[in-house]
């Protein structure tokens, strides 16, 4: 019998990392122009003026990832002692070249600090990753979890990057729970008109389809029932998350209205329901369900509870990973359509 081909899960997180910090780094990518200054300036620059502590330990956490991710992905290759400086190294140049490229954002500032800090982080998780990296890698503790409790291959790894992707949307509060694939700000699309009557029955269709497709695509990939309702619960704790961070403590639940519990159990219901079908039918259904959502998503009102919100909401230091869960959150159903269509069920 042939071996198993090794997985490739933890190169997958480490791409998907770094592309994620080129985006957070760059967004908005508006107002691009030359400042006329030294690109390398800010390297020499003196202690930037408005810096707390929380900014510090923000640039350092957020390159820790990157570092123990890349030793895990290159220590198939490098080995133990060659993968860290590597992995430091990606971080390094990766942290300099964006520094850079904000002095062409006028809402970026370049920093000496944030390099330093993510130059730090990237160090600390390289060196983690020395110690635990090769617990992603095949025969690591958590490749083995990762083995017992998913289907294996290629296409399961890749499926597991989209649900680690979809858990980041639920960081949005811009949407309605699970409502990703709002395309109306690039295509220029007109929403329907704004009914109190009927916006309740909009969202819990996109809820309800949106749980349905979500619940059969981990169902693709999970031996067992369990994982779909541990990630379906650690999107509702995100999603409460976020809506705490922008309501400054007071309303988590803020998402539980009368169409998203309906939608949610609705879901949930017909997931339990499809469960029992074939590979091949549950794909087929989560790709309607998916397709329709979308749809739906682009043609629902605004919420006018949402955008009066965010009126008062300030995204201030968290402005990287805002832009981040907004793209994820717009683009998360047309990378996971493909998936669907090429997946060829379970092995």
């Amino acid at each position: 019998m042939a071996a198993a081909p090794a997985s490739r899960l933890a190169l997958y997180l480490a791409s998907a990392y770094l592309l994620l910090a080129v985006y957070g780094s760059l967004y908005p990518f508006s107002g691009w122009s030359d400042s006329g200054a030294p690109l390398t300036a800010f390297i020499t620059a003196g202690w930037p003026r408005y810096t707390t502590a929380f900014d510090i330990a923000l640039n350092v956490a957020a390159y820790l990832p990157m570092g123990f991710l890349w030793v895990a992905a290159l220590r198939p290759k490098l080995g133990r002692w060659l993968a860290p400086p590597a992995a430091f190294a990606i971080g390094v140049v990766l942290s300099l070249c964006l520094e850079t490229l904000q002095n062409f954002l006028p809402s970026r500032v370049p920093s000496n600090l944030d390099f330093g800090g993510n130059a730090i982080g990237t160090l600390l998780g390289a060196v983690g990753g020395m110690f635990w990296g090769a617990t992603l890698v095949d025969g690591g503790r958590l490749h083995a979890l990762r083995v017992r409790i998913f289907l294996p291959g290629t296409m399961a790894d890749k499926g597991l990057l989209l649900v680690l992707l979809w858990l980041l949307t639920q960081f949005n509060p811009e949407t309605l729970l699970f409502g990703n694939g709002d395309l109306r700000s690039l295509l220029d699309l007109d929403a329907l008109d704004y009914d109190a009557s009927n916006f309740a029955r909009i969202e819990a269709m996109i809820v309800g389809a949106n749980t349905f497709a979500v619940a059969l695509l981990i169902s693709l990939l999970a031996r067992r029932r369990r994982p779909v309702l541990v990630v379906l619960g650690a999107a509702l704790v995100a999603k409460s998350f976020a809506f705490e961070l922008i309501m400054n403590g007071h309303d988590g639940l803020a998402w539980a209205t009368e169409g998203s519990l309906t939608g949610l159990g609705a879901g949930t219901g017909l997931w339990l329901l499809a469960s029992v079908l074939p590979a091949r039918w549950r794909q087929v259904l989560a790709t309607l369900a998916l397709l329709f959502a979308a749809i739906v998503v682009n043609l629902a009102p605004e919420n006018p509870y949402l955008e009066n919100t965010f009126q008062v909401w300030n995204p201030g230091q968290f402005l990287n990973f805002h832009g981040l869960t907004r793209l994820a959150s717009n683009l998360w159903p047309f990378l996971a359509l493909p998936w669907l269509i090429l997946l060829r069920g379970e092995p």
